[in-house]
């Protein structure tokens, strides 16, 4: 039987990149308003440039929040306190434009308001969520390392094991797939924005000594395994000084690296009542849920909805050719344990918390740390069960 192989690549990127700071700010103004009135509704938008903050979007909120304070304790807590790098959370403007959530759209949100009782979906549309059981996170193994690289550069650089490091970054890897399954690390890339007195050479030797042989296994390279590392030769002008960053440009570095599918809208600056985040978090809870089952080694679940309407309009599973009971089962299943109406779904994982900074850089998946309640198995013991193994 002849092997086959192919390459698949997934990138991620820093805190300190710009669209992750622009993320990181709406995120953390959402937790600032959520922490004192969880009926709120937000959909805040970040734009940062050289010197400047501009946030926008629509809130409506019974409480009072220093926007422009969270906004700069965001920038400081990501590692922009010079005006060197372009960027400084105590000189930078930080402007806002914020309107209130439009009533027609409230009244199909808030209970009893619309045509419908129940909580409506904030907006239409689809969301999807993935499993793979190739790695213990049950994610996609090239996403996974990517984020790791990311993280593991910010650690060196905030305790100054590799003191010459500022705050943008971004990692690439490439995984050798051999029958489905992942056999090596092709190549690595990295990009770490420096200080302008380290040279080219002891950077590349630190970031491969201390960065990426301290998160990609030995087992998964080998000779072959290929290192790019700043391959412009300098990268002293990053962050917000060196690229425009927006929330919501970075969605697949958020989800699963370009494996599975991804219905386009962004999660960051959202409150749950956006089933753009909530519907997402579930449908990625679902399959991760049924691959840790043992119903299928891969798992994709859609949801869609229509604005105002609580429950979704169309659910559908895919197990790409790995299922050990029929699809048909398995969406039964799914249908018999999860209630996928808006405020069900809030409530099941515990969404109205300042739990959504932590999310805005290194992934909203893969993470199991006790806020990501998304990221539980709880219900594997019940749907193995009911589909008879």
């Amino acid at each position: 039987m002849s092997k086959e192989q192919f390459f698949f690549t997934s990138e991620s990127v820093t805190e300190g990149h710009p669209d992750k700071v622009a993320d990181a700010i709406s995120d953390s103004i959402l937790d600032a308003i959520i922490e004192k009135d969880k009926n709120c509704r937000v959909a805040c938008e970040t734009l940062v440039t050289t010197g400047l903050a501009f946030i926008a979007g629509e809130i409506t909120t019974e409480c009072y929040v220093d926007i422009p304070q969270v906004v700069r304790n965001t920038i400081r807590e990501i590692g922009y306190h010079s005006s060197q790098m372009g960027f400084d959370w105590q000189t930078c403007s930080v402007i806002t434009s914020i309107d209130h959530q439009s009533p027609d759209i409230a009244q199909g949100v808030n209970v009893g308001d619309g045509l419908f009782k129940d909580q409506g979906a904030g907006d239409q549309g689809l969301m999807f969520g993935f499993a793979s059981d190739e790695t213990p996170e049950l994610m996609p193994m090239p996403i996974i390392y990517a984020h790791k690289l990311c993280k593991r550069l910010t650690e060196v650089r905030k305790n100054g094991s590799l003191d010459f490091l500022r705050p943008d970054g971004k990692s690439q890897v490439t995984i050798e797939y051999e029958n489905d399954e992942p056999k090596r690390v092709d190549n690595v890339v990295i990009a770490a924005q420096h200080k302008p007195d380290v040279t080219y050479e002891d950077l590349r030797e630190a970031i491969i000594n201390e960065v990426i042989k301290k998160v990609i296994p030995k087992e998964m390279t080998d000779g072959d395994t290929r290192y790019f590392i700043n391959t412009t030769g300098k990268f002293v002008i990053g962050g917000p000084m060196g690229d425009c960053g927006l929330t919501g440009r970075k969605i697949i570095v958020d989800t699963y690296g370009g494996q599975g599918s991804h219905g386009g809208g962004c999660y960051s600056g959202k409150d749950p009542s956006k089933v753009d985040r909530s519907a997402s978090y579930m449908a990625r809870h679902i399959a991760k849920n049924v691959v840790a089952a043992g119903i299928a080694k891969k798992c994709e679940v859609q949801l869609a909805y229509a604005i105002g309407v609580a429950e979704p309009v169309s659910v559908m599973v895919s197990l790409m050719g790995t299922g050990v009971i029929p699809k048909k089962r398995v969406k039964e299943i799914i249908l018999e344990v999860f209630d996928l109406k808006p405020a069900a779904i809030i409530k099941y994982l515990d969404l109205l918390r300042p739990i959504f900074r932590k999310t805005s850089a290194y992934g909203h998946f893969g993470r199991n740390e006790p806020k990501f309640t998304w990221e539980r198995t709880n219900m594997a013991d019940v749907i193995r069960q009911k589909a008879g193994l």
